[in-house]
């Protein structure tokens, strides 16, 4: 079934897919070569076997079973019937004890009361073989009903504990979702304390000296009070950065930091580097990966995630998909908007399972980067001329002024 694919315990479906398919088909050839009697025989108990294959094979390839569980399990439910009445098999049931045990556990209610129909079915078919035999009831009864029955209900059980114990691992992985949120919010309100907790301290040492010098030094008030209105002013605009997503990061504190929670939720990470990342675009790509990594972990079923850096742009895939249409997601919406104000471009593709976020500045130029730095330095040599240097900041792309302005 699809809630586990592409989860973190996806490796483990591929471990039971090494170690459980193979064996599970040799099996199923070795019975059929046993028991079926003519060629007719070998073709329908051939496709109960194949039946139960494609069920395990998909469910431990991670592929979704909603689809071929159904139709396997009729399949299966009438391979039963006819080698007990007509290929004279002991052993037909076999694929319907890998479908049905299978199913039984992902009902979504009466999975007890399903898995003692299954049972009913198993031993109601096999006794069916009575008619046939009336003159060897204790051989019919064990090896047509006691035995198949017995060894359906033992299977049932076991996949039993299997649903339960990747529900159990799904619970986990939500949990370490939840935490790297909540992880999310406590930074984010770190980053609100150093930017407000500082201009207020400041803002109250300023006002009660100005409440001192108001009756001995009223152009030092006025110069403290212009100061404060200044910070204020100064604070607001960070405090909407900060909110819309747009104050500047570290890219590789991000990189570290979103390493660190994929593989605290069990998802392997993979970082190529093409390139140094170009100082200009180092924030707003740090931006992109940490929206990227808390996305992931909250609507994501991904087992590896592939982050490529570049001179200047970011391209990160993860697997775990789920599959419909291209979800809403407001942080890349609004860091799209904030990306192309800077020349940027941030596309979302989502196809067969896989999520791609790559966000490029391809008209990053060196020259920006001289253009910058001529620009602080007449700000810094030329007060007089701050009309002329918020020029040439205008003409310079927005990253590389805000750069500046800290």
């Amino acid at each position: 079934m699809p809630e586990y694919a592409g989860t973190p315990q996806g490796p483990l479906h591929r471990w039971n897919r090494v170690t459980f398919v193979p064996p599970l088909a040799a099996v199923g050839v070795v019975l059929v070569a046993t028991d079926a009697r003519t060629w007719w025989d070998a073709v329908v108990l051939s496709l109960g076997v194949m039946a139960g294959l494609v069920v395990m094979a998909r469910w431990t390839a991670d592929d979704d079973t909603s689809r071929v569980a159904l139709p396997c399990l009729i399949v299966t439910a009438a391979v039963w019937p006819f080698g007990v009445l007509v290929a004279d098999s002991t052993t037909a049931f076999y694929g319907l004890t890998i479908v049905g045990p299978y199913l039984v556990p992902r009902l979504p209610r009466h999975r007890v009361a399903a898995a003692l129909g299954l049972a009913a079915f198993v031993a109601a078919a096999g006794a069916t073989k009575l008619t046939q035999s009336p003159g060897d009831v204790r051989g019919v009864l064990i090896e047509y009903v006691l035995v198949p029955t017995a060894l359906t209900l033992a299977v049932t059980g076991l996949h039993f504990a299997n649903h339960q114990f990747y529900k159990v691992i799904a619970q986990s992985r939500e949990r370490e979702a939840e935490l790297a949120v909540i992880r999310e919010r406590i930074r984010f309100a770190s980053d609100l304390h150093d930017i407000q907790g500082h201009t207020l301290h400041v803002v109250k040492l300023k006002i009660t000296l100005a409440s001192k010098l108001v009756r001995s030094d009223l152009d030092r008030v006025e110069e403290e009070l212009r100061e404060v209105h200044a910070l204020v002013s100064d604070t607001i605009t960070q405090t909407k950065e900060l909110a819309y997503a747009q104050r500047r990061l570290n890219l590789s504190v991000e990189l570290e930091n979103a390493k660190n929670l994929f593989e605290a939720a069990g998802i392997r990470v993979r970082v190529n580097r093409d390139a140094e990342v170009d100082e200009r675009v180092n924030g707003l790509l740090g931006q992109v990966l940490r929206e990227t990594t808390t996305n992931i972990l909250r609507h994501a079923q991904a087992t590896r995630v592939r982050i490529t850096l570049s001179e200047s742009g970011i391209t990160i895939v993860n697997d775990g998909a789920r599959e419909g249409p291209l979800p809403e997601l407001s942080g890349l919406a609004t860091l799209k908007e904030r990306v192309g104000d800077d020349g940027g471009e941030l596309t979302v593709e989502q196809e067969d399972g896989r999520f791609v976020t790559a966000a490029a500045f391809p008209g990053l130029r060196p020259a920006t980067a001289g253009l910058r730095t001529a620009t602080a330095d007449l700000r810094t040599a030329t007060p007089g001329l701050r009309p002329a240097t918020a020029d040439l900041r205008t003409a310079t792309p927005p990253s590389a002024a805000r750069k500046d302005d800290r």
